[in-house]
């Protein structure tokens, strides 16, 4: 699989999941997130695998990653948006959510996304090819009590994924908005601590089928789930 893919939230859950199993089958893999240290771990377990210590919720963070990937990986092929925030932990409702909270959610689900993939689309368009995915949530379309801020952030990066999708697929690139199902995933769990894992589904599970849809060519809906 000579493909170059390039992951948000790439040290955790569905994001760690994706970037090992394209790994795994030959892609050439750049990963993004927060935590230097757990770049380092996923570096020195997958030798030539790229690591990025990117927090994307910073503005000015993002032209910098961008630059560093075009140097160090080239051409992306496909743009994961995985890195998520919950809001405020434990989870509050919404009229006792603060705004600072709510603007955090907003920052890290929706406009860093936006920024990301907006810095990447230059590249992608050049060679008119490349897909954008961003990982949404039951939340964007279920009103759960209490995940307020995460599911409006959710919410928004769908009709952000839909809007790119018509401006811009006539230029031969898609986006996708996927919902991965409930996953044992630290974040399900600092949602609902009490949560049974043997309810949940493993991520590498759900990073096998959104991996098999996109190889697939399963464009058809810019909203689906796996």
């Amino acid at each position: 699989m000579k493909k170059n893919i390039v992951i948000t939230g790439g040290t955790s859950g569905l994001g760690k999941a994706l970037a090992i199993q394209y790994y795994e089958a030959g892609a050439r893999v750049a990963i993004l997130a927060r935590n230097a240290t757990r770049i380092e771990e996923m570096i020195r377990h997958h030798p030539g695998m790229i690591g990025l210590p990117v927090d994307i919720s910073r503005k000015e963070a993002i032209h910098p990653a961008v630059g560093e990937i075009h140097a160090k990986l080239g051409t992306v092929d496909i743009l994961f948006n995985v890195a998520s925030s919950l809001g405020p932990s434990p989870l509050r409702l919404l009229v006792d959510t603060d705004c600072e909270d709510f603007e955090e959610a907003l920052q890290t689900n929706l406009l860093g996304p936006f920024r990301f993939t907006k810095a990447l689309l230059p590249s992608m368009l050049l060679r008119e090819q490349g897909v954008v995915v961003n990982i949404s949530s039951d939340a964007a379309v279920q009103a759960y009590p209490r995940w307020g801020a995460y599911g409006v952030s959710k919410a928004a990066l769908d009709h952000l994924t839909r809007i790119f999708q018509v401006e811009l697929e006539s230029q031969g690139l898609h986006f996708l908005a996927i919902d991965p199902g409930d996953m044992r995933t630290p974040l399900h769990f600092a949602a609902v601590p009490d949560a049974d894992p043997d309810q949940l589904r493993d991520p590498r599970d759900s990073a096998r089928r959104i991996i098999q849809l996109i190889a697939d060519k399963q464009f058809q809906e810019v909203r689906t789930s796996v």
